[in-house]
């Protein structure tokens, strides 16, 4: 829809589906605008969106490192 504060997401689990539906009071959902912004969400960035953040924080996300003992 048009609305930027409302989301609807669809969740596959093993016996079925969960429709989830969220409305923010204050803020919008930082959502893309056209086809060619859409991309697939990590649980975390699923987690912001879902929180009312946005989906792009590039020093929030550390790749794991191996220690060398």
């Amino acid at each position: 829809g048009r609305r930027c504060d409302r989301i609807k997401a669809l969740h596959f689990e093993k016996d079925g589906f969960c429709l989830y539906y969220k409305r923010l009071d204050d803020g919008r959902f930082q959502w893309p605008r056209d086809s060619s912004e859409v991309r697939n969400l990590s649980r975390q960035e699923y987690r912001w969106l879902l929180e009312g953040l946005s989906i792009d924080q590039p020093k929030a996300i550390r790749p794991a490192r191996k220690k060398d003992f």
